[in-house]
């Protein structure tokens, strides 16, 4: 699936990092780039895209100002230099805040979250059970997971490792375990503990309060258990 975008800012900098970013990804399409607001309502009203990475403070309207402006408005990410916006800008619902300097790993968040959501716009594009998979960046790359090859998820902090059936070791990816969490069917996955995420179609046993799953031995929590054994079709 192509995801098109267009990049405004009024910075040099700004607009060759955000680019350069955009290659790296082979379902982002770039239409075009501006300088300014008055520029990006051209572009969005000639090129239609998807996605816009936007300034905030730019020279005539501002990026809050020219989003307040379109009747029609594409999926927004703005990339700023200035925190005081964050909660302005949520209330016009955009897709994600980005301050810079940006980072490709906080970049790629962002994206994923507008492709997540084109999919969910455009029914014809997934079957009715929808995605099977997720994209997840690793160093410069979207690395493509399906569900059904993996086991289990750990977090380590600002990490997870996710442990797929067919790869000798983890992948390491920058994200929490609430992020990709969020991002995970809540009917295929469940978050035994703090510190795990399990595929419920993967458990090969449970017993006190552990599960296996192949060499993994997993810890479940005790306030968790009750909602796993629901989970799995377990009645006494």
């Amino acid at each position: 699936m192509k995801l098109t975008c267009i990049n405004i800012d009024d910075e040099q900098l700004g607009r060759k990092i955000i680019e350069e970013y955009v290659s790296e990804m082979p379902f982002l399409e770039l239409l075009g780039t501006g300088k300014n607001s008055f520029e990006a309502i051209e572009l969005i009203e000639t090129l239609n895209p998807d996605l816009v990475f936007l300034d905030i403070q730019m020279p005539g309207l501002s990026g809050i100002q020219l989003l307040n402006s379109l009747n029609h408005k594409p999926m927004i990410v703005f990339i700023t230099a200035y925190e005081q916006y964050a909660v302005e800008s949520y209330e016009l619902n955009v897709i994600d805040y980005v301050m810079k300097p940006v980072s490709f790993e906080r970049f790629a968040r962002a994206v994923l979250k507008a492709l997540d959501l084109k999919r969910g716009k455009m029914p014809n594009s997934q079957s009715e059970e929808g995605p099977n998979h997720i994209f997840v960046p690793v160093e410069y790359s979207l690395v493509k997971i399906n569900y059904e090859n993996i086991t289990h998820i750990e977090g380590l902090k600002d990490y997870i490792k996710i442990f797929v059936s067919n790869a000798v070791h983890p992948i390491l990816t920058k994200s929490t375990l609430k992020g990709i969490e969020e991002r995970l069917p809540s009917d295929k996955f469940y978050r035994v503990q703090k510190s795990f995420i399990v595929n419920l179609e993967k458990i090969e046993s449970i017993r006190n309060h552990r599960i296996n799953i192949g060499k993994f031995d997993i810890p479940v929590s005790e306030t968790q258990m009750p909602t796993l054994l629901t989970l799995i079709n377990y009645s006494k």
